[in-house]
């Protein structure tokens, strides 16, 4: 019982690391889009910068583009060939509905809803090897400004099983998104502070 009890807050805190009640509760942009879903995670943290400086490493994300900020060398492990900027490139600081941003060079999600400079959804299903996912995925970025110098992001999946097993498939893997996801949120804020900062030095008199 004590194992079943720990697993179950386990889950818990992984798929609400970092977000607030209000912020698991509140509807988001791209909710529309998997309205019923069968599994969802919230991850938040506080980026001390203004939403216009947080947007850009936002916007770059993707393979082949600015990476996911996260632990490029196990991504690299299967194949995903991620390499996370250090810096903002201005050829990243575009995307429209209907875009693809890729995972791997043979995995892609399509860009559903982007909203400069507060809000980019994700959609679709990746499932190696096959046509289609045996759920529906969306992976939701929103940027909150708390004050002028002060960020939230919050980010968020949903998925929709259309199988019966899928739950066996991708409960496991939402202990491998925490663990990247974590980092991610982490990596965007170190950047976006960084380069907050270092504007600020190069303004000074």
């Amino acid at each position: 019982m004590t194992i079943v009890v720990a697993t179950a807050v386990l889950r818990r805190q992984q798929l609400r690391w970092g977000a607030t009640a209000a912020e698991i509760t509140e509807p988001r942009p791209g909710d529309e889009l998997v309205p019923d879903p069968d599994l969802t995670a919230d991850r938040a943290i506080t980026i001390h910068a203004g939403i216009d400086d947080v947007w850009p490493w936002i916007v770059q994300l993707g393979q082949g583009r600015g990476g996911f900020y996260s632990y490029d060398s196990l991504e690299n492990l299967i194949g995903c060939d991620i390499h996370s900027a250090l810096q903002i490139n201005p050829d990243w600081q575009r995307l429209d509905v209907g875009d693809t941003v890729r995972l791997a060079p043979e995995v892609a999600l399509t860009v559903a809803v982007v909203k400069p400079p507060r809000t980019l959804v994700l959609q679709g299903g990746v499932w190696p090897g096959a046509a289609t996912a045996p759920y529906d995925f969306t992976w939701t970025f929103d940027l909150s400004p708390v004050s002028e110098a002060t960020t939230r992001l919050v980010v968020r999946e949903r998925y929709a099983f259309t199988r019966w097993w899928t739950r066996l498939i991708v409960e496991p893997v939402t202990v491998v998104s925490f663990v990247m996801s974590q980092r991610m949120l982490r990596g965007i804020r170190d950047r976006a502070e960084q380069h907050t900062h270092s504007n600020r030095v190069e303004r000074r008199p």
